[in-house]
């Protein structure tokens, strides 16, 4: 088609139709340009589909993945789309062929030939807009590979990606610039550095977005997977994207939070990674005892505790302890303020320790205890502190549940009361019972 028209002489043919000699140059430069930019299209749309199609089945043969990055189809396709701008840019002297230079003016010669150097300048400009876009694109491919290796979530290189991509774009467009008013890049810069202040002020997010993600990720401080919580914003949720100019953590109730690395850079926020990493997740909760069921146990208590098996060693060593000693002082036992006595509090913490260091979802190499909290008005606090084996959140609610329903189910046994503010069937109970 392009070479049809290098024998159509349009100009010709429109001044035979009884046009003027300038219209005729004009509207048949025009034309030209129309039907070379047509043809170009009709190109250039079978090459990137072909050859689109014809890359991607041959990627597919090979093993490796560099050639999946190079030659990925959307890469394919913004590379093979730089037919069209290239051809039109060739061809485009074609719409000047057979122009009648003597019968023109001087002042028509120069308004073509500038119209003949814009057009050949903007096909430039698209070529390499595009060239930068392909660039962009393969830099894409690049981080989507990497996102599949483990090394990822230590080193997230979105951010980088990133930033190269916005540094492609710059010169791009820098080049672009240059083209249209044919000055050499370099000078333009140079007279950019005049505005660096004003550049500095428009790209000020993005500059510290890139610092502050850098620093994030050279630093440790976050990963993609990780857990972090910031109840000023509502971030409970793992971090799914460390960008340029954004965290994206998506919560648990599955809305994604969008945070600027550099909020995350001066504010304080919780990481669980360590937590994650160390096999076992704490349980720190307490039971609230009412104070005025504590006592001493008597010889029948003591019996009747010794059933337990978890306990039934404890209390023969702490019985022959505490007669010893008190043989030993000489105390009156028969008054039970004198000397030492096991109470029914003291049982049920040896029973709860023993119970938790037998219990088989229980992290028996980190920190275990059952311990008494400062007494408040709601009760006596008796706290257990242990980690879970797992940190599955699911699990670790489920073997959290676990422990305190039989906590709760236990503290009777101990001959203890669970406290607990009165409730509207308490106050009933106490009136009726008043009333009777």
């Amino acid at each position: 088609m392009i070479t049809v028209l290098l024998d159509l002489n349009i100009h010709h043919w429109l001044m035979h139709m009884g046009m003027s000699v300038d219209a005729a140059n004009f509207l048949g430069v025009l034309v030209a340009i129309i039907l070379i930019t047509i043809a170009a299209v009709c190109i250039g749309r079978p090459v990137v589909e072909l050859g689109s199609k014809l890359i991607t089945r041959l990627t597919r043969k090979s093993k490796a993945e560099w050639d999946d990055v190079i030659f990925a189809p959307s890469v394919t396709r913004r590379v093979l789309a730089l037919a069209t701008p290239i051809l039109i840019y060739v061809c485009l002297p074609i719409a000047f062929i057979g122009l009648d230079i003597d019968a023109i003016s001087e002042a028509d010669r120069q308004s073509l030939s500038s119209i003949h150097a814009f057009l050949q300048h903007l096909c430039l400009v698209i070529i390499v807009l595009m060239i930068s876009h392909a660039l962009a694109g393969m830099l894409n491919g690049i981080d989507n590979i990497y996102q599949k290796r483990d090394v990822y979530q230590m080193h997230p290189i979105k951010g980088i990606i990133q930033t190269v991509q916005l540094l492609i774009y710059l010169v791009a467009v820098i080049i672009a610039i240059s083209i249209l008013v044919q000055e050499s890049p370099i000078a333009l810069l140079t007279g950019l550095g005049a505005a660096a202040a004003v550049l500095m002020l428009v790209f000020q997010d993005t500059i510290l977005g890139f610092v502050s993600g850098f620093q994030l990720s050279l630093n440790k401080m976050l990963r993609v997977g990780d857990w972090i919580t910031m109840n000023k914003y509502g971030v409970d949720g793992t971090v799914i994207e460390i960008g340029l100019n954004a965290v994206k953590v998506q919560n648990f109730d599955n809305t994604i939070l969008t945070l600027p690395p550099t909020t995350l850079m001066r504010e304080s926020f919780q990481n669980w990674r360590g937590m994650s990493e160390s096999g076992g997740r704490r349980v720190k909760r307490s039971v609230y005892l009412d104070m005025q069921s504590v006592k001493f146990c008597t010889s029948e208590m003591l019996e009747r505790y010794k059933r337990v098996h978890l306990l039934s060693a404890y209390l023969d060593g702490k019985e022959q302890e505490v007669k010893t000693y008190n043989q030993s002082h000489s105390i009156d036992e028969t008054v039970l303020v004198n000397g030492r006595h096991q109470t029914n509090l003291g049982v049920l913490r040896a029973y709860l320790s023993n119970y938790l260091m037998k219990h088989p979802l229980v992290n028996h190499t980190m920190t275990c205890m059952v311990r008494q909290l400062q007494p408040t008005e709601l009760g006596l606090p008796l706290e257990l502190y242990f980690f879970t084996s797992t940190t599955v959140w699911e699990d670790y609610e489920s073997i959290m549940a676990d422990v305190f329903d039989h906590v709760i189910a236990v503290v009777p046994y101990f001959d203890l009361q669970v406290f607990q503010n009165p409730s509207g069937a308490d106050m009933r109970s106490f009136n009726h019972n008043f009333q009777s």
